[in-house]
């Protein structure tokens, strides 16, 4: 979080990475348990917030567009939903910069949400107590809280159970989206076949092979689903996993976008500048994990 004298409050929203994604059952209310180990990479979202008389919000970057004439963005959302929380007036100008892809698995509406929690409290000076927090960020999205943790996390539940994960080595990737978007429920619709076991562990990789081989014996639960939606997500895994250096390759939540892990930050460039001219329909960036 950074401000300066005369600066709005801005957070940066980092993309979320399922590294796994095991789905463990189905609740009676219709909700999938999930097993996952998340990560956050360095490429992100940006929300910044000023003192205002209302609530209003700007939306700019490469992906503002998608957004335009959502008069109930998460964003917005969060902000109410702090207000009511802590008897506060929801008034705050707030802006977005919106440079990661719409719909694409990587938490992006999430982490912008989180973001705005963690910026507004400032600018409110509102410290709900933990359970409340955490429950507020809930009724937001799966995905919220563990954006709000912003920290690699176990995911459990719904997304409510988050334990601390093993200290994950440097790790380099590149994220690739074909600028298809995929709704998260019509990819836990598509899902067939039974649920998976959890699939955790304690040992800290000590390099990125090694992290590579411990999610070699895990999944991604849905890329199946995903596939059968938009066939591109296939395409995009295929890329990923045929760039030199590539360790792994795989889906994260409930796609489109994909990721491989690289050794070197070297290599990830260079297969993101490989990946990008090959097609330049998608969006492909080089960064590293948190």
């Amino acid at each position: 979080m950074t401000q300066g004298a005369a600066d709005p409050i801005s957070v940066e929203a980092p993309a979320k990475l399922n590294l796994y994604l095991h789905v463990t059952g189905r609740r009676a209310d219709g909700y999938h348990e999930l097993d996952s180990l998340v990560a956050f990479a360095d490429l992100h979202d940006t929300v910044a917030v000023r003192p205002a008389d209302r609530l209003t919000l700007a939306v700019e970057g490469r992906f503002a567009d998608a957004l335009k004439g959502d008069a109930d963005n998460l964003v917005l959302r969060a902000a109410r939903a702090l207000a009511a929380a802590a008897n506060v007036e929801p008034r705050a100008a707030l802006t977005l910069i919106k440079r990661l892809p719409v719909a694409a698995g990587i938490g992006g509406g999430s982490a912008d949400a989180a973001a705005a929690l963690i910026a507004l409290s400032a600018l409110w000076s509102v410290a709900l107590a933990p359970a409340a927090r955490d429950a507020l960020a809930l009724k937001l999205g799966a995905d919220v809280p563990v954006c709000l943790a912003g920290r690699p996390a176990f995911v459990g539940g719904i997304g409510e159970r988050l334990d601390d994960a093993p200290a994950l080595p440097p790790v380099a990737l590149v994220l690739a989206n074909p600028l298809r978007g995929l709704p998260t429920p019509a990819v836990f619709g598509a899902r067939t076949g039974p649920f998976d076991a959890p699939a955790r562990f304690e040992q800290a990789p000590k390099d990125a092979a090694a992290l590579a081989a411990l999610l070699a014996r895990r999944g991604n639960a849905l890329t199946a689903a995903a596939m059968a939606l938009e066939p591109e997500v296939g395409t995009v895994l295929r890329a990923l996993e045929d760039a030199p250096g590539a360790l792994i390759a795989r889906m994260s939540g409930s796609g489109a976008s994909c990721f491989a892990l690289f050794a070197a930050a070297g290599e990830a460039r260079a297969a993101a500048a490989t990946l990008g001219a090959a097609h330049p329909g998608w969006w492909v960036e080089a960064g590293r994990i948190l």
